[in-house]
């Protein structure tokens, strides 16, 4: 076996549990799993996938500029006092 060496990183631990979590799901250790990911940087000389901002469409676009101007407090967000109310009022916007 080659002589290892050890890194030491932090992260949330949040994340951590998350990612342990996934992992164990896929029978890897997260040692395991970051030896698979240098071996990748090794292999294709870089990241091993795309690092890049998010591409959002208009629509999702629109809704996070409302979901801000809601927090904001600029319009009132909706709200329904039966499932029937908001039901006819999503088939509305269907209708648009």
């Amino acid at each position: 076996m080659a002589k290892t060496e050890t890194l030491h990183i932090r992260v949330e631990a949040a994340i951590k549990a998350g990612v342990e979590a996934t992992l164990k799901n896929l029978g890897l250790s997260t040692t395991e799993a970051v030896n698979i990911f240098l071996h990748q940087v090794l292999l294709v000389g870089g990241l091993p996938f795309e690092v890049k901002n998010p591409q959002y469409n208009s629509e999702t676009i629109a809704a996070m500029q409302e979901a801000r101007d809601i927090i904001a407090g600029k319009v009132p967000a909706k709200s329904y006092s039966t499932v029937a109310e908001l039901m006819e009022d999503l088939n509305s916007d269907d209708e648009d």
